[in-house]
């Protein structure tokens, strides 16, 4: 069960305490794992994925049959300075697209036979400009993790959390700028596909950022002083999942960096997390090298959504498939060597 959020410290205090994934069945899942019908390490990281994800399910044996989807939407103060190629509008007519089943997400998640969830945060109230304060105040951040926490089913066996927000790979930059350092062109990219001439504007406004708040390391705060609603949202999601002992798999750049504030809260914060895919997004790349995850998928994808992550969904049941289903050397009779 998930304890309740009181306020950020509890928050906090959740996260560093997550239980551990299952020492007795990963060690089941290694021994069922040399005992197949194929030579040792023929399936590649098919094996390390279904190693990794019996020992959060506590199960040899695993199987994948509730996956859930969650896409989290919310509007950027920043926007206003003209760094996305769309208007603020679109992100609600796009989760009116995501409610009508018409996305790109939908049919993915269909697919993988995901239950999907749309939750829109205040779309009416864009967070504030970071570059003039803070986007959003710690009740506002707050309530931004509550409603990721809060919107994870306990019942899921593994979740994918995906995000809709014009401006959003601005404030994602700059929440990596100021995690990691380097220049803001280092973290900052096209985005919705922006011109060279709104890629410089777009760089120089998550410098601006970034130098504003400089003096934040913590990555709750961080995400408080340059996040977005959807973005606190995910990292409160993901969170939650740990705690549960839910397997997550990780989107593009905007997911990996609601991620990486929370590994910067707990450096063992996503252990429970495998990266779904590398985005076509510049900087996604060295993101996920930071955060030490080595993507399944490389598909030039940069929509967002959660789209590439609900794909991996597939790479996840084949690996899990394999494992649980294929036959023994004992089982089949054939000769082990």
């Amino acid at each position: 069960m998930l304890p309740e959020l009181l306020n950020l410290s509890s928050f906090r205090s959740a996260v560093a305490q997550a239980p551990a994934p299952d020492a007795a069945a990963r060690a089941a899942c290694v021994d069922r794992n040399s005992q197949l019908t194929k030579p040792p390490g023929a399936l590649g990281r098919l094996e390390y994925i279904a190693i990794w994800y019996g020992s959060w399910r506590g199960d040899d044996r695993p199987e994948v049959k509730s996956p859930q989807v969650i896409v989290f939407a919310g509007n950027h103060g920043v926007t206003a300075r003209g760094v996305s190629a769309f208007p603020a509008e679109v992100t609600a007519q796009m989760v009116a697209n995501f409610q009508a089943g018409g996305a790109a997400i939908n049919q993915l998640a269909r697919l993988a036979g995901a239950r999907m969830d749309v939750q829109a945060l205040d779309l009416d109230r864009p967070t504030v400009d970071f570059t003039t304060a803070p986007a959003m105040s710690e009740a506002e951040l707050f309530d931004a993790l509550r409603t990721g926490w809060t919107a994870v089913d306990p019942a899921a066996d593994v979740l994918v959390v995906g995000e809709m927000g014009i401006g959003n790979t601005t404030s994602a930059a700059a929440i990596c700028h100021a995690l990691f350092g380097g220049e803001a062109a280092d973290w900052t990219g096209r985005g919705t596909g922006v011109t060279d001439e709104g890629l410089s504007l777009k760089t120089q406004i998550v410098a601006e950022g970034v130098a504003l708040h400089r003096d934040q390391s913590d990555g709750l705060e961080v995400l408080r002083c340059l996040g977005g609603r959807e973005v606190a949202a995910m990292a409160g999601a993901i969170a939650a999942a740990r705690v549960l002992r839910i397997p997550v798999i990780l989107d593009g750049f905007i997911c990996c960096a609601a991620a990486a504030c929370l590994a910067r809260v707990d450096e063992r914060a996503l252990d429970h997390a495998i990266a779904g895919h590398q985005s076509a997004e510049g900087a996604h790349a060295s993101l996920l090298a930071k955060l030490g995850k080595s993507p399944l998928l490389s598909l030039g994808l940069r929509l967002g959504e959660g789209s590439g992550a609900a794909l991996a969904i597939q790479v996840l049941k084949g690996a899990v498939a394999c494992h649980s289903g294929m036959a023994t050397f004992a089982e089949a009779g054939v000769s082990d060597g």
